[in-house]
């Protein structure tokens, strides 16, 4: 009885403040935390800080602990610290079962951890999903993979109604699938025939009458599924250059980012064989390729047969990504089957944020993309409310916004964590530079901010 001790008083202080998946509760990005600073860094309203390996994926809190990932070298890292002194708990490793490559701006520990009150789930594209306790024993492991997505797999699990669902958008063979979350064992997995390379991570949406929906953002198509069976519901076609972050509910309505083009953004195939082609066989070659300095790295992702040579086929695939119906679309959730364009609620289209998941927080919806530039909208009718940059923090952005008493916290890749009054018309309140870059999206979680640099995972929070 003694040894159950401690799983039990930690399951009893689950929900009190959970932060259980990417970006918090369903992928919201909201906490109902008070008291959290405006200001903080290294030396000021730090609670403690602790060494980590490096990774792109974000932490998780649940109840008394911070999970998180990491790789080094051949090794997959899961890794438990007491969410209150930082001290780390236990740590697990695993070794590499397949060669999973990625490109360079990724890495192999970039999807986030899920945990629940069953246990922690983990996915390492290389690897596949593996469960562990809350003290580090393994539950279950599910081999997946090989993927085929040249830049590397990026989406999180994702645990609903005894489900750990996994969005595995590819080159070819993208599917969704549903894993019972005591076994390990597929309950069910549904094809995507017409998705290609994507990196979201899908939500759950359940309303007060009807069955809970999965909703997966995809790069050409934005899809839902009934939770409990896999089966699609709707469907509507977009255009993306690459689908990333989550979608939202506001209400009756499921609010949807893609950053796409109205015209082609690469030139015609006959241009290009015109400059690349040396040899005249109306083919493009690794080697004819490699001397483009823009393009010359992506060569592997418009050789989507993967066979050395890029052909009409391929080149037109290509440029046509991200054609279609973009920008912050408001889908309705009534409809079954395919839905038109035409039947948006609204949309907007300046300004767009790539990477960033968006953010509803006190009914503003928030979005942040490259150089600071921050947007508020309405999100009933998707009026600009307003547009402007945060200031002192320029430069990319990979961390989606998070947001909690009051305030939105946005972390740029340079270390710097700008803090928002929350409000039509938001105003900055401070700028906190931690001096190494910002990958991972923070947690908040019981009046604390986790954010997880390069090299250290901190704890902020008022003394």
């Amino acid at each position: 009885m003694r040894s159950l001790l401690p799983g039990l008083l930690l399951i009893a202080a689950l929900h009190a403040a959970d932060w259980p998946r990417f970006r918090g509760p369903n992928g919201a990005g909201v906490d109902s935390s008070t008291g959290l600073p405006a200001e903080f860094g290294p030396a000021k309203n730090l609670l403690w800080k602790a060494a980590v390996p490096f990774a792109h994926s974000s932490p998780i809190v649940m109840g008394n602990r911070v999970f998180l990932t990491a790789s080094e070298g051949e090794t997959r890292v899961t890794l438990a610290y007491d969410a209150l002194t930082g001290r780390q708990l236990w740590r697990r490793e695993l070794k590499c079962e397949q060669a999973h490559k990625i490109f360079r701006t990724n890495d192999p520990a970039s999807p986030t951890p899920a945990a629940d009150n069953q246990g922690i789930y983990v996915f390492f594209p290389d690897f596949g999903l593996i469960s562990y306790s809350y003290d580090g024993e393994e539950r279950w492991r599910r081999a997946l993979g090989p993927f085929n997505n040249f830049y590397g797999m990026a989406t999180s699990p994702v645990i609903a109604q005894g489900l750990v669902l996994l969005l595995c958008d590819q080159q070819s063979g993208s599917h969704l699938i549903g894993i019972d979350e005591e076994t390990g064992r597929d309950r069910w997995r549904t094809e995507r025939p017409g998705a290609t390379v994507g990196w979201s991570v899908p939500i759950v949406h359940s309303p007060s009458k009807g069955a809970a929906e999965v909703i997966a953002v995809g790069s050409t198509r934005v899809d839902s599924y009934y939770l409990a069976t896999g089966e699609p519901r709707w469907w509507m076609p977009i255009g993306s250059d690459g689908s990333m972050g989550s979608p939202l509910i506001a209400g009756d309505t499921a609010i949807v980012t893609s950053s796409g083009h109205d015209e082609p953004w690469m030139p015609t195939f006959d241009s290009a064989l015109a400059k690349y082609d040396k040899d005249g066989d109306s083919r493009i070659s690794r080697d004819e390729f490699k001397d483009d300095k823009d393009w010359s790295e992506h060569f592997g992702w418009i050789d989507s047969s993967h066979d050395g040579f890029i052909d009409a086929r391929e080149w037109n695939a290509a440029r046509s990504f991200g054609l279609g119906d973009y920008g912050v679309m408001a889908i309705p959730l009534a409809g079954k089957g395919q839905i038109a364009s035409k039947a948006l609620r609204w949309r907007f289209k300046r300004n767009l944020a790539y990477i960033p998941a968006p953010l509803i927080y006190n009914g503003v919806f928030y979005m942040v993309r490259t150089g600071g530039i921050v947007t508020s909208l309405d999100p009933a009718t998707g009026a600009l409310l307003k547009q402007g940059r945060a200031e002192k923090a320029p430069g990319e952005y990979y961390a989606s916004p998070v947001a909690a008493d009051g305030k939105i916290f946005l972390a740029s890749e340079e270390g710097k964590v700008s803090v928002l009054k929350a409000s039509p018309q938001w105003e900055v309140l401070g700028v906190n530079n931690l001096e190494e870059e910002i990958y991972a999206t923070p947690a908040i979680s019981g009046g604390r901010i986790y954010v997880r640099t390069r090299g250290t995972l901190y704890c902020f929070g008022s003394r």
